[in-house]
C-alpha cells in the first residue's frame, strides 16, 4: 500500500515526542506490581528517569524508590517532593474485583488517589503528563459492543464505583495538573498473580493438572498482551492528550472457553473444567469489548499481540 504521507507525517512527530521526553522524570505508582513493572521497563528503553512509589517495600534496593502510603497524606507529599517528577503514571489500586473488604476500593482507589493529585498539584510537579488508570469495569453491563469513551457508564459493582468516583474526582484537578483517563480492559501476561482468571488457567495447563474449578465460562472479555499496555502507557504519556480519556484495548472478545482451546491447542493437554457456583459473580458483566479508534489516534500499535500469542508466551 502506499505512504499517503500520515505514517511518515507520526513517525516524526513520534521521534520528536521521544527527544522532548528523554531524560524528563516520570513516576509509577505501584511500580513493583503486575503492570509496573512493564512499564517501566518500556519507559526506561524510551529513555525516561523512572522513578517509582508503592506501599510495599521494593523486591531488592532500589533508590529510585520510594515507599509510601495512598493514604498516609504527609508521606505521599514528602516523597512527591524528594522525587519532583515531571510526569506521573498513577497504577497502585485495590485492582482485584473479587478483593473482600469493599471499603478499602475507596479508601485507596478514590481517597488515595485524590491525596495524591493534592500532593502533585501542590508541589508544582506533574507539568508534563499525569495519566490515571481507571478501568473499563466502569462501563458495567452495557448492552452495546464495541463500548467507546462516550458511552454512559453504569459500573455493576463497588471496584467499578470507586474507578468512576476517582475519575469524577479528578476532574476537580483539570486546571492545576495536565490529565488523561485510561480505561484499560483486561490484558495479561507473566507474572500476574494466579488469583486472576489467564494466570490461573495457564499454570493448571503448565503443571498438567487433570482439572479446574471456574466460574463462568461463558462470558467475553477484550484481553490484550501486558506489554502492549505497557507501551500503550508510554504513549500517552509522551502525546498526553490532556482532558481525553481513552480505552487502553483490542478491540476484539474472547470467551473464557476460546482461553481453554488455545491452551489444549498450544500444550496438547486437555483438562476437565468444573463450574464453581461460588465463582460466579453478582452482577458479572457478560461481554465487554472496547472500541479502538481513539486509542489509535493517539498510540501506534499497528503490531498488537493476539491472545494466542500472549497465551504461548505465559506457557513457556
Amino acid at each position: 500500500m502506499p505512504d499517503d504521507g500520515h505514517g511518515r507525517l507520526r513517525e516524526k512527530c513520534h521521534r520528536h515526542l521521544v527527544l522532548r521526553m528523554a531524560g524528563s522524570r516520570v513516576l509509577i505508582t505501584g511500580r513493583y506490581g503486575f503492570t509496573g513493572h512493564y512499564v517501566a521497563q518500556e519507559l526506561e528503553a524510551a529513555g525516561w528517569d523512572v522513578w517509582g512509589m508503592g506501599n510495599a517495600s521494593p523486591p531488592k534496593a532500589d533508590p529510585c524508590y520510594v515507599q509510601a502510603n495512598l493514604n498516609d497524606a504527609a508521606a505521599l507529599r514528602a516523597g512527591i517532593e524528594r522525587i519532583r517528577p515531571d510526569a506521573v503514571l498513577h497504577l497502585a489500586a485495590i485492582a482485584f474485583v473479587g478483593h473482600g473488604a469493599v471499603e478499602d476500593f475507596y479508601r485507596v482507589n478514590l481517597i488515595g488517589t485524590r491525596n495524591l493529585l493534592d500532593a502533585i498539584a501542590e508541589s508544582g510537579c506533574g507539568q508534563k503528563g499525569v495519566v490515571l488508570a481507571s478501568s473499563a469495569n466502569v462501563y458495567g453491563n452495557v448492552d452495546a459492543a464495541p463500548l467507546h469513551e462516550d458511552t454512559p457508564p453504569a459500573p455493576e459493582n463497588d471496584y467499578a464505583v470507586s474507578k468512576l468516583a476517582m475519575e469524577y474526582m479528578a476532574r476537580l484537578f483539570n486546571s492545576r495538573l495536565p490529565l488523561v483517563i485510561a480505561r484499560p480492559f483486561n490484558y495479561t501476561g507473566r507474572g500476574q498473580d494466579a488469583k486472576f482468571l489467564v494466570p490461573k488457567i495457564v499454570s493448571h495447563f503448565k503443571t498438567r493438572a487433570p482439572g479446574i474449578e471456574l466460574g463462568n465460562i461463558d462470558v467475553a472479555r477484550d484481553f490484550s498482551d501486558v506489554r502492549d499496555v505497557a507501551h500503550a502507557y508510554r504513549s500517552l504519556l509522551e502525546v498526553m492528550p490532556q482532558g481525553q480519556t481513552v480505552n487502553i484495548c483490542s478491540g476484539k472478545a474472547n470467551r473464557l472457553q476460546d482461553i481453554l482451546t488455545f491452551c489444549r491447542e498450544l500444550t496438547g493437554h486437555d483438562i476437565d473444567v468444573t463450574i464453581n457456583p461460588a465463582f460466579v459473580r453478582d452482577n458479572e458483566v457478560k461481554t465487554l469489548t472496547g472500541d479502538i479508534t481513539r486509542l489509535d489516534s493517539f498510540v501506534d500499535q499497528t503490531a498488537r499481540r493476539s491472545l494466542k500469542d500472549t497465551l504461548r508466551w505465559m506457557l513457556n
